[in-house]
């Protein structure tokens, strides 16, 4: 790449990169004579230091996203280019750190290496041998190094100085929450289409014509894949399967538990610090004097933070003998537990439960068939690939294996027989023609390939497929304006201030509401899409009518009230919003100066060295 100055290809890819920041440092070094990739003015850009970021650039990718990139694919999403270009910039405010004469002591980078973990040994303190090691990995020497972790500490400086003068964004933050906290009480209605007494006329075949016109996309049948198949179910097969009998009986023992259950209780426990605080709460509960709930809550608790659920006798230990004893809602206690004096509330009995094994054996037995099915059919599956890979058609899977035949004329939408599986709806969705068949496997553990035999495209049906469709269209859009005139009537003489029996919100047709202390970010629901929006651009007094469908909805503006500025909750926004707008603002004066930075320095890139680093990546 040949010398030159305001490079665009940096200019725009600093602006991307340069907040986002190298990860450390990779491992491995880089062989050959090249050392160096170019220059940024008088600052060298190293071979090594570009192909630790590479190696760090690939390792992130693949812990974020968890899939290892080629390096072919890196190349493809233009990842090696922001990496050079995000090098490139670094190496630029570099040059400018040196022409300002900005420079660390060698105190503060023996403190930053001493400090670091990477360069600890195993009693915690600073590794000579750690430190060789650990350089040695990334292929660089101790001055380089050094020189290095200088000339970050230098460049993050030189950040902090352009960025530091930046205040807090209060002013802007304080008309942000004003915006955002603002109050409004509204008073609206519904007039539902089913109020309202109509008698709706037979659309004109004109009408027809121009409702089946107008929207099209009404009519308009779906596109239709017609899909052949071939597949194999556990219930195909689980009727011929022969469970053992040890093996269901077996299994009944493992789940246990599930099937006996002895008499339990439903109980919450208080538990006291002293035996004498325990016996003064129950004293003052028989006297009438609190409730359970009232002794709970001045423990400074809730009634969730006690309750132990069902408990068996043996599970509530010394105190179950008592619990037992007592009726459903009592109070008990004290009773001594592991963690003190308690009282305990019974809440319900839960009598003891038993399904015999003849009872469970069925559903044991169809569980145990099940999931023997599904080991039978994934053993097939390998073979049915093998098939596949050599040719076999859909008719030869059917004449060689279990597999059933089927076919399907599938729309989008479309969940009953074979379409009832969501893997067939994925894969029939983008099934092409004429491809190769492969394997799919089901929800259920079944085993399904497909092939697309033709597409009948969407189409628009015409007006006398239709004509009863068409037909109810038309009129649920005539009744829709009926309904939005009877509402503007209403609002116009809300907007007049009549009054009266059946006039305005006293309509009897309406079901009046009203909403106090509504803020932008509120949502009430039943309201159309917008209702928000049109109540915070309203003045008090007005009046609006908005469409819900065949429904209308009356909405007038009572009141406006400024935000609470005061209450700790907009105070907290109000910080957020400071910190977040000082931050954005930070990033741009620095990435503005970095631009000017790059536009005023000599970049020059050796493209062969390039080469030769992704050489050793391929």
């Amino acid at each position: 790449m040949a010398s030159s100055k305001g490079n665009q290809f940096f200019v725009w890819l600093v602006v991307v990169l340069l907040a986002v920041g190298l990860v450390g440092f990779g491992s491995g070094g880089l062989t050959g004579s090249v050392r160096s990739l170019g220059r940024a003015g008088d600052k060298d850009i190293s071979v090594q230091r570009y192909a630790n970021a590479l190696n760090d650039q690939l390792r992130s990718f693949a812990a974020q996203f968890g899939i290892p990139l080629t390096f072919a694919e890196f190349e493809a999403m233009g990842l090696d280019q922001a990496v050079l270009g995000q090098i490139v910039a670094q190496r630029a405010i570099d040059n400018e750190v040196a022409r300002l004469g900005l420079s660390i002591g060698d105190e503060t980078i023996g403190r930053q290496i001493r400090s670091a973990p990477e360069f600890q040994g195993l009693d915690g303190t600073f590794s000579r041998d750690a430190y060789r090691l650990r350089l040695q990995q990334i292929g660089m020497s101790e001055p380089e190094f050094e020189a290095s972790l200088r000339e970050d500490i230098a460049r993050g400086l030189l950040q902090r100085a352009v960025i530091g003068g930046v205040p807090p964004a209060e002013t802007y933050a304080q008309a942000m929450v004003a915006h955002i906290g603002e109050r409004r009480s509204v008073t609206w209605a519904r007039l539902a289409a089913d109020r309202i007494e109509a008698d709706l006329p037979e659309p004109t075949e004109a009408e027809l014509e121009a409702t089946h016109s107008e929207t099209p996309e009404s009519y308009t049948a779906p596109e239709i894949r017609h899909i052949a198949y071939a597949w194999l179910s556990p219930a195909m097969i689980i009727d011929d399967l022969i469970v053992d009998e040890e093996a269901v009986r077996q299994l009944y023992e493992d789940r246990i538990v599930e099937f006996v259950q002895e008499e339990r209780r439903l109980v919450e426990r208080l538990v006291f610090g002293t035996e004498e605080q325990a016996q003064d709460a129950m004293a003052r509960l028989e006297a009438g004097e609190t409730d359970f709930e009232g002794l709970v809550a001045g423990r400074g608790l809730d009634l969730s933070d006690i309750d132990l659920g069902d408990l068996s006798e043996a599970q509530l230990g010394a105190a179950g003998p008592d619990v037992f004893a007592a009726a459903t809602a009592a109070v008990v206690g004290p009773l001594e537990t592991s963690l003190g004096p308690a009282l305990f509330r019974v809440n319900a009995v839960l009598a003891a439960q038993e399904v015999t094994f003849d009872e469970a054996e069925g559903m044991l037995r169809a569980e145990l068939a099940m999931a023997r099915a599904r080991r039978v059919i994934g053993d097939q599956a390998d073979g049915i690939t093998d098939l596949l890979a050599g040719g076999a058609t859909l008719e030869d899977l059917v004449e060689r294996t279990a597999m059933e035949a089927g076919r399907i004329d599938w729309s989008a939408g479309d969940t009953t027989g074979i379409a009832a599986y969501e893997a067939f709806r994925m894969a029939a969705a983008t099934l092409a023609e004429a491809a190769l068949p492969s394997l799919i496997e089901l929800e259920d553990g079944g085993l399904l390939v497909l092939s697309l035999e033709a597409v009948t495209p969407p189409r628009l049906r015409p007006l006398d497929e239709v004509r009863e469709a068409v037909a109810s269209d038309w009129q649920q859009a005539a009744l829709a304006g009926i309904v939005l005139s009877e509402a503007e009537e209403i609002a116009r003489a809300l907007r007049a201030g009549e009054a009266g029996p059946g006039i305005g919100f006293a309509d009897d047709r309406l079901v009046v509401t009203v909403e106090s202390q509504l803020m932008r970010r509120n949502f009430l629901p039943g309201t159309p899409p917008g209702f928000m929006t049109e109540v915070f651009a309203m003045e008090p007094g007005d009046v609006r009518v908005l469409s819900d469908g065949e429904d209308a909805i009356i909405l007038r503006l009572d009141t406006i009230a400024p935000a609470e500025t005061d209450d700790p909750t907009m105070r907290a926004e109000a910080a957020a919003i400071a910190e977040r707008a000082s931050t954005g603002i930070a990033q741009d004066m620095y990435e503005l100066f970095a631009r000017r930075i790059i536009e005023t320095t000599d970049i020059s890139i050796n493209d062969a060295a390039v080469d030769a680093v992704h050489g050793n990546f391929r």
